[in-house]
Formats: structure tokens, C-alpha cells, sequence
């Protein structure tokens, strides 16, 4: 499946969108990793978790649950939240 990279994140895949394969969130961001190092690390915390400033948006529906299923035609975006004040 596509999966579009935010620009802050590109430094690890160089292009967006970029295909990955899982019938998980979870399984998605270990195959991402396997194709471009780092780039899970940066999006999942070590409690396995998203971390708070990443949106995960499945079919335009915004997703922070990794055990969410794929289907194989799903379109994924990582998105980077901004914040500030």
C-alpha cells in the first residue's frame, strides 16, 4: 500500500508516498523500518505506542490504535501535529 511520509520525516525515505506492506498499523511501521531504518523509532515510542505529536490516518480517518487492521488498497498518511502558542 501507499503510505505518505510527512516532509520532517523524509530524511529517512527521501520520496512520499512510499509502499509498505502489513495488516496492521503495527506490522506497516516494522515493514516501513525494514525498508527505511529509523523511521518507526521516530513515529512509535518504546511503550509501542504512537507518539503524541504523530497522526496516523487510515482512509481519512484519523487512527492511534497500532492494532488497527489494513487491507491491502488502504490509504495511509503520517502526519506530523503541530503545536505552539
Amino acid at each position: 500500500m501507499k503510505v505518505l511520509i510527512p516532509g520532517a520525516l523524509r530524511s529517512y525515505t527521501r520520496v512520499s508516498p512510499v509502499d509498505a506492506d502489513g495488516d496492521t498499523l503495527d506490522a506497516l511501521f516494522a515493514d516501513l523500518d525494514r525498508r527505511h531504518p529509523g523511521l518507526r523509532f521516530r513515529v512509535v515510542d518504546e511503550q509501542g505506542l504512537l507518539r503524541p505529536n504523530m497522526r496516523v490516518f487510515v482512509n481519512g480517518i484519523g487512527v492511534r490504535e497500532l492494532q488497527h487492521a489494513l487491507q491491502p488498497d488502504d490509504d495511509v498518511a503520517i502526519v506530523l501535529a503541530l503545536s505552539g502558542g
